[in-house]
């Protein structure tokens, strides 16, 4: 069991917590959970820690049952190490952890890969800031069905420990990739047939009178100042979302949200 916070371990958790730059040049994400440990690629694991609390509890939870949990199977494949609470109130994220930390490695995705099926459904991102939005475009995403989402190298850190919680798992199963040039990239999918919309301000047609049942992706802009005027002129047609009231816009991650699922609506029907 780690019991000092002056651990080695224990300080390079710390440091991947709180600095993008050491979990880019690591190769690493941490996940935080038993949702998120649960759910993670064995794959792509290569540490676990936890507390002697929880493992005892799962442990006292696997005698009430014939067979062990799949926590408890993935555990002993897998291997883990035990900290003391104190130790993981520093080594974690959260103001009530769980007691579970996973670190992995970090998938590789292409192009190839978020364009597969004969009628892809992409969401583009140029800057979003807020890791939430992030995570919750991916969750929201995978439920509507879409191919992948691709982002401008400006956008939030999809491995913020913040944006991870948000995808609720999502992230292991959402195929996503940082492009230098987005204009080259829709330049990329329209020889591939895909049809690209930009939500707007502008847009004269609301989103519904549209057609996505073909290939399509969704050009979503930054929380405050939308998207740029040359990225927006990239699109094939603008949209709009209703509004009443004296509401201009919608947060990124709802608007995102109504699109993809309309998509998901047209397509099902």
């Amino acid at each position: 069991m780690i019991t000092s916070t002056s651990n080695p371990k224990v300080k390079q958790i710390v440091q991947w917590q709180t600095k993008a730059k050491q979990r880019r040049q690591d190769d690493i994400f941490l996940a935080e959970g038993l949702k998120m440990f649960e759910e993670a690629p064995p794959e792509l694991i290569r540490e676990v820690y936890l507390t002697q609390f929880l493992l005892q509890h799962l442990e006292s939870r696997g005698e009430t049952y014939d067979k062990p949990h799949n926590i408890e199977e993935k555990l002993r494949d897998i291997g883990y190490e035990t900290v003391t609470e104190e130790v993981f109130s520093r080594m974690s994220d959260t103001r009530t952890p769980q007691g579970i930390l996973t670190v992995l490695r970090r998938p590789v995705y292409g192009l190839k890969q978020l364009l597969q099926g004969d009628r892809p459904l992409l969401v583009l991102l140029e800057d979003i800031q807020d890791p939430g939005n992030l995570g919750t475009i991916l969750r929201t995403g995978e439920g509507a069905g879409i191919t992948g989402v691709i982002m401008t190298p400006q956008t939030v850190d999809i491995y913020n420990p913040k944006t991870i919680r948000a995808t609720m798992g999502s992230v292991y199963r959402v195929p996503f990739l940082y492009v230098d040039d987005m204009a080259a990239t829709i330049a990329a999918l329209r020889e591939k047939g895909i049809h690209v919309y930009a939500a707007h301000l502008q847009g004269q047609a609301y989103y519904d009178s549209f057609s996505f049942r073909e290939g399509t992706a969704f050009l979503i802009g930054n929380e405050g100042n939308g998207l740029r005027r040359e990225t927006a002129e990239l699109a094939d047609s603008y949209l709009k979302i209703p509004m009443e009231g004296q509401v201009e816009s919608l947060n990124a991650a709802i608007a995102a949200s109504l699109l993809v699922y309309e998509a998901h609506r047209q397509r099902n029907n």
